[in-house]
């Protein structure tokens, strides 16, 4: 990161980290808070300019961000709705960049249409950290988060694949159109091969290791790995290598081993809260260091507020035909598909498109020698800063009128009713088979923990007025296990147990606990 040195940077996740707890205890959106606070405090006298550094973004902070989100994306679900996804993190994105590069070519006459096509490239994709995360607390339907995560995770590739071509040809190095296309589909698809082999040789290699730790401390160093072997290796495509690889591990993931995917669990969450943090607060502080950059006039401002429509409007000229024209034009489609998606639903798809760090970092990126860099460097912050703050502060407030009332949480809870169901029994059949000189007491408490759970499931489908027997056994377990707990706290610190059984032993009451939880 230049212009920051250790101290400095050591500071700035520090303070990132504290606003987003106070956020968060306070219920607000942290990555909204930490944009509006960086940008509070870069203008303070005294505070350092954090210059960024589109490299290490690119290399250093993007990989694990993509990664994570595709270890906890579903496979099937971005299978199954791969048209829509497409749909988004292709065709949206190059008619953004086209919609906007003729924008900024209209009102900034002096703008070559290539570095105009640089701007559009670069404020392209929507980062769907913010969206994702407000969706989820509102209780966003899951095909439309489907729909957000699955772009998220492609569009990155489209744009900066998009951003190269028209970078190249604003430099004065275009290339034919065809040439263009052949090589946006050889990075597009060298990207998922090479994303397919890291995972099928990290999955073969962690089930070989058979420990926890050295199995997590492998996946710390993959989303680095599959970036830098496929961009500058083979030259593809490191972001769609990155999120291949996270979905095919996590798709597997469920074979693993327990200690794996409870350390994995903690440990890319840690990640994410510190990486989205540390972006986002990064982003806030760039408005000081690009105003200086810039002689601000009316021109600048009225033109990139026309950008910033432009972003906003592609958006939703795009959504309304994409979505529902192919089923009037292809009749096996409507009949593939149950039903239309929802209006409401669409529009707030259409409302979610708040960009991120890799617009600001595409923008950093332009070189020196492209014309007008300085305009595309203010257009593509104030595109950033404002679709954060606008689009974000008031998609809780869209989804909330809408008043989406999906019923995918009572469908989850059936269907998980019955698969528990035939575990339970598949539990008990197993018991049976194994049983061998077992005490009679011991067979009938694993019975009964089996039986407990088959019926666990059920009973949150009911409504009862009264505490279930699940609930009982949950509550008045984990009360048990918090007098567990707290003796061996007081019998380590009276001396008469090591820290080492008092961790041991933790650690088998907090798994319990955790399952407790879970149910």
């Amino acid at each position: 990161m230049s212009g920051m040195v250790g101290p400095e940077l050591l500071l700035l996740l520090l303070g990132a980290l504290v606003v987003t707890a106070i956020a968060r205890r306070l219920n607000w959106s942290a990555p909204l808070v930490l944009v509006a606070v960086g940008l509070v405090v870069s203008f303070i006298p005294g505070v350092p300019e954090f210059e960024l550094d589109p490299h290490l973004i690119l290399v250093l902070v993007l990989p694990p961000l993509l990664y994570s989100a595709a270890l906890d994306s579903s496979y099937l679900n971005i299978r199954a709705n791969l048209r829509p996804i497409g749909l988004l993190a292709v065709g949206l994105v190059l008619f953004t960049t086209f919609v906007v590069g003729i924008t900024a070519r209209l009102v900034f006459p002096d703008l070559p249409f290539a570095a105009a096509l640089v701007l559009g490239a670069v404020v392209a994709p929507p980062d769907a950290v913010a969206a994702v995360a407000i969706g989820r607390k509102l209780g966003l339907q899951r095909r439309a988060m489907t729909l957000l995560v699955g772009e998220s995770l492609i569009n990155d590739a489209t744009a900066l694949t998009a951003f190269k071509v028209a970078v190249a040809a604003a430099a004065g190095t275009a290339m034919h159109p065809v040439t263009s296309v052949g090589m946006f589909l050889l990075i597009t698809v060298g990207g998922i091969a090479v994303g397919l082999v890291v995972g099928v040789v990290v999955r073969f290699l962690r089930k070989r290791l058979c420990e926890g730790v050295l199995e997590s401390a492998l996946g710390l160093l993959v989303p680095f790995g599959a970036y830098l072997l496929a961009e500058e290796a083979a030259h593809v495509s490191g972001v769609l290598a990155v999120v291949v690889a996270g979905l095919y591990i996590g798709h597997n993931a469920p074979r693993g081993t327990y200690s794996t995917r409870l350390q994995d669990a903690a440990v890319w969450r840690s990640a994410d809260v510190l990486l989205e943090s540390f972006v986002f607060a990064l982003i806030g502080l760039q408005v000081s260091t690009i105003v200086r950059n810039v002689d601000l006039d009316t021109g600048l401002l009225l033109g990139a507020a026309a950008v910033l429509l432009a972003t906003i409007l592609a958006r939703f000229v795009w959504m309304y035909p994409a979505t529902y024209l192919p089923r009037i034009l292809f009749p096996k489609l409507k009949k593939r598909e149950d039903r239309p998606p929802h209006l409401g639903q669409v529009t707030v798809i259409s409302w979610a498109g708040m960009r991120g760090v890799v617009t600001l970092a595409a923008a950093a990126a332009v070189p020196e020698n492209v014309p007008g860099r300085d305009i595309i460097l203010f257009c593509a912050f104030v595109v950033t800063v404002a679709t954060l703050l606008l689009q974000g502060t008031t998609l809780p407030w869209l989804i909330n009128k809408i008043g989406f009332e999906g019923d995918d949480a009572r469908k989850d809870a059936l269907a998980e009713a019955q698969v528990q169901h035939r575990a339970a029994q598949a539990a008990v059949t197993r018991l049976d088979e194994e049983i061998d000189n077992v005490p009679e007491h011991v067979r009938d408490q694993l019975r009964s923990l089996a039986e407990h759970r088959g019926n666990a499931a059920w009973e949150r489908l009911g409504r009862q007025e009264e505490e279930s027997p699940a609930a009982a056994y949950r509550r008045l377990r984990t009360a048990m296990l918090k007098a567990e707990r707290d003796e061996f706290i007081k019998a380590r610190d009276n001396g008469e147990i090591d820290d080492e059984v008092l961790f041991r032993v933790l650690r088998e009451l907090d798994l319990e606990e955790a399952a407790l939880s879970r149910e």
